[in-house]
């Protein structure tokens, strides 16, 4: 019996776990030559990034949707992005392993599966060796189905050989053993951003490119920097979509170059308060609902229904010269039916 904890975000996930240790893994004698460190992590890096991409391409918040979580794509089907799923794409690389992993057995049972067999087989993963190859003739039912999911994302990579077929665990697997801490320690950042509110970063991924564009103007896209823009409309734009200035100003601080990242602030001080400002600035404005009613026959009736109104707490606005009033939504049935009676 073994017991691990892993902290997930501001929540210590225990797993208990019983049976053998990690599989061996096959002789290279019948694998030949397997992909080096370097070939594993560039293929985790490349399949990881085409599932964010998806994520940011294939659809958009859909506005009143009860739908609270990122989705890995499964049966040939799109993944749809939730309102979260803006939120998720600036989490760090770690982090937003440990959400899809929790989502995925989240809804195991929904498809039919043991959501104690998956994690036994995700723990078992995160110990077995960087870069070995384990076959997929000893792997159960359940764990065949995770194993293609998993290859899907990065986690592993599925090579077929004469007579066997095997997969090989990339980093973000062997990960799934690390503290979120741990992961992110060597990362290193990429953007600088100046008091102009120009936005500099040096990277040649079209990930990173789509990200920026959550929430800045990205105006070109050189072979190994990007230049962008943090503006007003585009920050209302993230705003829109659920992300808070302060998951903006953490990521900018988070994913700062080296040049700048031993500087105080990291970010200058005028460019995050101006992005906290303007967030301030759009929510002291609520959207409600409503109807407006006008042309009323004479003035006692528009006076009775703006009392009517006003007495049961769901008027907005008058105007008295112009005979005109706004009602919230929810009474417009009660309005009518009160301006039945008046007739």
């Amino acid at each position: 019996m073994g017991i691990r904890g892993y902290d997930t975000g501001g929540q210590i996930t225990i797993f208990f776990c019983s049976g053998s240790l990690p599989r061996q893994p096959i002789p290279s004698s019948i694998t030949g030559r397997l992909p080096t460190l370097t070939e594993l992590e560039n293929y985790a890096l490349e399949q990881w990034e085409c599932f964010l991409l998806q994520l940011i391409n294939s659809s958009q918040v859909e506005k009143g949707t009860t739908q609270n979580s990122v989705l890995i794509p499964r049966d040939n089907e799109a993944p749809k992005l939730s309102e979260n799923g803006f939120q998720f794409l600036l989490m760090e690389t770690n982090a937003q392993l440990w959400y899809i992993m929790r989502e995925y057995i989240s809804s195991a049972e929904e498809r039919g599966v043991d959501p104690t067999e998956l994690i036994s087989f995700l723990l078992e993963l995160s110990f077995h060796t960087l870069g070995d190859a384990y076959s997929l003739n000893s792997l159960t039912d359940v764990q065949r189905i995770a194993i293609r999911d998993l290859a899907e994302l990065g986690l592993v990579k599925l090579q077929q050989g004469r007579k066997d077929s095997w997969f090989i665990p990339t980093k973000l697997a062997t990960n799934l053993s690390s503290s979120l801490s741990d992961a992110s320690a060597s990362k290193e950042g990429i953007v600088v951003v100046e008091t102009n509110f120009r936005l500099y970063a040096y990277s040649a991924s079209r990930l990173h490119c789509e990200i920026l564009r959550l929430f800045s103007r990205v105006e070109y896209q050189l072979p190994n920097l990007i230049v962008g823009a943090i503006t007003k409309e585009s920050l209302y734009g993230a705003f829109d979509n659920g992300i808070t200035a302060e998951q903006i100003v953490a990521f900018l601080q988070q994913n700062a170059h080296p040049r700048v990242a031993d500087k105080i602030p990291i970010v200058p001080e005028n460019v995050t308060d101006q992005i906290r400002l303007w967030e301030n600035d759009r929510n002291r404005v609520e959207m409600v609902l409503s109807h407006v009613y006008e042309e009323f026959p004479s003035k006692d009736m528009f006076e009775q229904c703006c009392d009517h109104a006003r007495d049961n707490g769901f008027l907005l606005w008058e105007d008295a010269k112009k005979m005109r009033l706004i009602v919230r939504v929810e009474f417009h049935q009660e309005m009518r039916e009160f301006l039945r009676r008046q007739r």
